[in-house]
Order: structure tokens, then C-alpha cells, then sequence
């Protein structure tokens, strides 16, 4: 720290990659500025779109290894630091380590036979640690709603956030800290510095966390659109995210307050954010419908569309040079993966100018 003064850092980007860097490294000390082209109390990025999934175990035998142990690490953060973020603010931020349970119905129960199998291709002998079979009787056991189901696997290490508790929550404790807001800011970012409309800004280090908004930085980054329903029921009181395999797609349903469940299953290869498709709403709802037949009656309150940035490998992408460090890249995977990315990106800063490891 030169002269006594803190290193003055920029973050370009205020969704949940961005406020959990102005946190972590508020928190050390250091002078933040966080920059967003939007409003940061109605966010519009993916973060604000997602079911808030920790789910490394479903993702292992869909992603590669890499996102596995990144969503460990990063399950173990998020119990540490929802309650400090709890206790901070006074305010719950609905985090949930209640595990993950897959289903699939009798025509479809080689999709459940498949994805044991290629877990246990990837992890090993430790597969069985991970994961249980259900039979009937113990799959009511945990889900009592499920009583159309013959099987299932329950994966104990799997958790849960809602994000639209957790956003608001950081950015009251970043309120509280004093980062400096620019709201409705577009920028563009340079080593040591922040170009907007207003002119430049000169920082120790900026980091850009834009998402889709970084496209023209990165080679290859692109946009894959999601679809989500948001239906309200108290007739499927399910306790944690439940997924059902089927041979076109995974359905998840994540219950949340109010009697409220996130759906989702839709990716599509475009940067269209028109409104939920006919098609996506039917195949939803369809699947929905044949997880519990109490799901017809249910009522859509909400439909969310939003893209995904993502690299040509859908692999996180992190790169960094003196005075400038990019993350983006998360893909579907923003919640596993954000705590562990966050981490690093702290500890890199803080060897950097404090020489803390």
C-alpha cells in the first residue's frame, strides 16, 4: 500500500460476480468503485434470471472435470459466506444444503441407470459416496409429493440459493461498506483504467465482470439463451431442487418461498431475449404436468429469458495482465461457480498490493 492509501480498484459489472468481488475485497480494505450499464436494484443479467443451482454433482457428467472441483469449493464458501452475508444484514439470503433428488418415470429409468453410471466413470470409487438410490419408499421419505415415482437418486452434496433474496442482500452490505456506486454507466475497460461517457478514470487494477456486455474483449464469447417459468402452487410442497431425466431434456424444479418453484430446462444456442417461446412453454409445462399432475393448476406468475455468456468450450474464462483482470464465461454455472472464481480473483489482488496470500 504506497503512501498509506488503499489501492483504488474498479469493477466493471454489478451482477453476482461483480458484488461478491466489491465485497470480498471491501472487506480487506481496499478503495472499490463498481460500475454498471444498468440499475443495480433491478438487475438484468442471467444472475438475475437463475434458479440459483449448486449442483456439481448433476453438472460432473455433463461439464468437465474442472467444474466440478471449482462447484465443490464453491458449495463450501457458500456456507461460510451466506452467514457472514446473514449476519451482516439481518436479512436471509435462503441458502440451502438439502442436496439434489433425480427422478425419471419407468419408460425413462435407463436415463437414471446412465447418469450413475457416467458419475461413476468420472469420480470413481468415491462415486458411492456421493450418491443414493432411492426405491419408492425412500424416495417419499424425502420428497412426499413424488408419490408417481418408483426410483430415484438422492446426490446429499448438492445446495440451493435463492438469488433473488442473495442480490439485494449484497447490495445492501456493499451500501453499508461504502463502495461507490455508478449506476447506468456503460464502460469499457483498460489496464489501469475505466472509459464511460464522463470521460476516464484511473484505477490500480480493474476488473471486468460484464458478462455478454464484454464480448467484444473476449475471442469467442457468446450467448446462450435460457427459459424459465415461475409457477405458484401449495399443492407440491417439494423441499429441495428435483430434476427429471428424460431422453430430450432435464426439467429442474426449485422450490422457493411463498409457494413458489422455479422451472427450467430450456438452452438454446442464440442472443435472443424476446419473450418465452410457445414451444419452451408447452415442453415446460408438459414435463412439469408429468412430475405432478397438481402442477396443472398451478398459476405462472413469472416467465424469465435471459443469455448466458458463455466460451467456446463453456469453460469459465479468467485471464489477467498488470492493472487489468477479466472474469466472465460462466455459462449455466454462474452460482457454482462464482465463490470459487471470486476467491481467486481476491487472493490474486490481495498478494498483488498487500502481499497477503
Amino acid at each position: 500500500m504506497a503512501n498509506n492509501r488503499a489501492p483504488r480498484i474498479a469493477i466493471a459489472g454489478g451482477g453476482l460476480m461483480g458484488r461478491l468481488l466489491a465485497w470480498r475485497l471491501v472487506r480487506r480494505g481496499l478503495d472499490i468503485s463498481l460500475f454498471e450499464a444498468g440499475d443495480l436494484s433491478s438487475p438484468s443479467g442471467a444472475c438475475w434470471t437463475a434458479a440459483g443451482m449448486i449442483s456439481p454433482l448433476s453438472e460432473l457428467v455433463h461439464s468437465q472435470r474442472q467444474i466440478y472441483d471449482l462447484g465443490v469449493q464453491s458449495l463450501a464458501l457458500w456456507v461460510e459466506w451466506a452467514g457472514e452475508l446473514e449476519a451482516l444484514s439481518g436479512r436471509s439470503v435462503a441458502f440451502r444444503s438439502a442436496g439434489s433428488l433425480l427422478v425419471a418415470h419407468g419408460r425413462d429409468r435407463t436415463e437414471l441407470q446412465q447418469f450413475q453410471r457416467e458419475l461413476q466413470a468420472k469420480l470413481g470409487d468415491s462415486a458411492d459416496e456421493h450418491l443414493r438410490q432411492l426405491d419408492r419408499t425412500g424416495l417419499r421419505q424425502l420428497e412426499p409429493a413424488l408419490e408417481n415415482f418408483e426410483q430415484g437418486l438422492f446426490l446429499s452434496r448438492e445446495g440451493d440459493i435463492d438469488n433473488r433474496r442473495l442480490l439485494p442482500v449484497l447490495l445492501d452490505v456493499l451500501r453499508e461498506q461504502d463502495v461507490q456506486f455508478h449506476q447506468r454507466t456503460p464502460v469499457v475497460c483498460r489496464d489501469h483504467a475505466i472509459e464511460h461517457r464522463g470521460g476516464q478514470q484511473l484505477f490500480d487494477c480493474v476488473i471486468d465482470c460484464r458478462g455478454l456486455g464484454a464480448a467484444r474483449d473476449i475471442d469467442g464469447l457468446r450467448g446462450v439463451r435460457g427459459e424459465v417459468l415461475v409457477v405458484e402452487t401449495d399443492e407440491v410442497p417439494l423441499q429441495r431442487p428435483v430434476r427429471l431425466l428424460h431422453p430430450r431434456y432435464q426439467l429442474y424444479a426449485v422450490p422457493r418461498g411463498d409457494n413458489r418453484t422455479v422451472i427450467g430446462a430450456t438452452e438454446i444456442e442464440s442472443e435472443d431475449r424476446s419473450p418465452i417461446s410457445v414451444r419452451s412453454t408447452m415442453e415446460l409445462c408438459s414435463a412439469l404436468y408429468s412430475l405432478h399432475p397438481a402442477f396443472a393448476e398451478a398459476r405462472i406468475v413469472e416467465t424469465r429469458v435471459n443469455c448466458r455468456p458463455a466460451t467456446m468450450d463453456n469453460l469459465p474464462y479468467v485471464y489477467s495482465e498488470p492493472g487489468l483482470v477479466r472474469v466472465n464465461g460462466l455459462y449455466r454455472h454462474g452460482y457454482l461457480l462464482a465463490p470459487a472464481l471470486a476467491l481467486k480473483v481476491e487472493k490474486q489482488i490481495m498478494e498483488q498490493f498487500l502481499q497477503v496470500a
